[in-house]
């Protein structure tokens, strides 16, 4: 069976009134029962429902209608719309909760404030669907039942799915600003402690003395010219 047209019994009321087709023929296109067809044509079934045009809105051609009216046979075709509207999606409102679960909401409530700190309140209240003032009551332990709650996990009590849950939490960790942590003070590398230190370049010693001078070698300052005449005046005998 193929789509029904709109307002299908408008539409069969319509085709009633003005075509010749049979109760058959009609039932079929508008996906009625032939006797209710019938009762329609005798006043009893649709009594205050206004015929709808199916030529006007595009649901029929007049070619069509007459080829089914001298072919009893002929089985009438739903015309297919040249026009694309595009569906409309419907926003999400807030989460229904079944009256049995909405006691164990402020278990889960709890259950997501302890276990979840990054989540903000308009996440949990998405995945919960509760109020701003009953999740503010439980962050602050002020709520009537405070005494007496449990953290309960949302998705083993079927308030929302592990799909949702992990979506909020994984928004919720993109939207925390990194930190740096500190881990104190570190061990200095051995690279560092086993290397050779440079000379110091003071002139002072520990004790803060001057520190005396290098002796020079004596190669540096050799003069022949002078040795060689010392050695003219020394008598070696003979």
């Amino acid at each position: 069976m193929g789509n029904a047209p709109l307002m299908p019994k408008a539409t069969a009321v319509w085709l009633v009134e003005n075509t010749s087709l049979t109760f058959d023929q009609i039932a079929d296109f508008c996906k009625l029962h032939p006797l209710e067809v019938k009762g329609i044509a005798d006043g009893e079934v649709a009594a205050g429902i206004r015929g709808h045009d199916p030529i006007t809105s595009g649901q029929l051609t007049r070619e069509e209608i007459e080829k089914a009216e001298k072919n009893s046979g002929h089985r009438l075709h739903l015309s297919v719309s040249k026009v694309v509207v595009p569906e409309v999606k419907k926003a999400r409102g807030p989460r229904y909760t079944p009256l049995s679960r909405r006691q164990d909401r402020p278990n889960a409530i709890l259950w997501l404030v302890r276990n979840h700190p990054e989540l903000k309140d308009a996440q949990i209240m998405r995945l919960v669907g509760t109020t701003k003032t009953t999740l503010k009551a439980i962050r602050e332990r002020t709520h009537w039942n405070s005494a007496a709650l449990t953290p309960m996990d949302p998705v083993t009590l079927g308030l929302c799915s592990q799909i949702d849950l992990d979506f909020e939490v994984n928004r919720a960790a993109k939207d925390k600003p990194a930190t740096v942590e500190d881990h104190g003070q570190t061990l200095v590398p051995a690279s560092v402690t086993t290397s050779p230190r440079p000379e110091p370049s003071t002139t002072e010693d520990v004790f803060g003395k001057a520190k005396p001078a290098a002796p020079q070698d004596d190669e540096d300052n050799f003069d022949a010219d002078r040795v060689f005449g010392r050695l003219k005046d020394v008598d070696f005998g003979e």
